[in-house]
């Protein structure tokens, strides 16, 4: 395969990798929906890249993503959080992940899953978008800003219509990866 032509923000080791093998790659696991969803929201402000370097220590630092034990933290748990050099070290953020995992355990209950929930904005379609540069490649879009207000409504925090753009790039229901790209799903 020409790895040449691959989306040009894919730069570093780890960049590469998470594009080459998750970004775009359709997922109905909730487990890895919110690990994305919490990830995209700590993104807010600072590079992918950044995030990718961390991944390992916020699994570590957050039960590997258990929303279950997410939505039990208590302040003691916040602040040793926040000491954890490690991940991003921002209160609002961190306050944010307890907030979100209680939010996307309400779902759950409402559509039996998470996923069920994310993917009836698209009635389980994928939007397979055809650009051909980066630079056309949109930080928004009308269902970003739909989804975005849903959650919002249901209570999430960190979940503007940018991150949310990012975040169903993450788990496949936006294809961005360029035309050129040999990793085009």
């Amino acid at each position: 395969m020409n790895n040449s032509n691959r989306c040009g923000w894919a730069k570093g080791e780890k960049d590469i990798l998470y594009h080459d093998t998750e970004w775009g790659v359709p997922s109905h696991e909730d487990g890895y929906i919110f690990e994305m969803l919490i990830l995209e929201g700590f993104q807010a402000g600072l590079s992918w890249n950044t995030i990718l370097q961390k991944r390992e220590n916020f699994r570590k630092a957050f039960d590997n993503f258990d929303y279950r034990k997410m939505a039990k933290y208590d302040e003691m748990k916040l602040n040793e959080l926040l000491k954890n050099e490690g991940i991003i070290r921002n209160r609002l953020k961190i306050n944010s992940t307890v907030t979100n995992a209680r939010a996307f355990m309400k779902i759950q209950e409402e559509f039996g899953s998470f996923a069920k929930y994310i993917w009836k904005f698209t009635d389980n379609k994928r939007i397979i978008n055809k650009w051909k540069e980066l630079s056309e490649v949109p930080a928004t879009s009308e269902l970003s800003d739909k989804i975005s207000k849903d959650l919002k409504k249901r209570g999430f925090k960190f979940v503007g219509s940018t991150i949310i753009y990012s975040f169903l790039q993450a788990i496949g229901i936006i294809d961005d990866h360029l035309m050129s790209c040999p990793y085009k799903r």
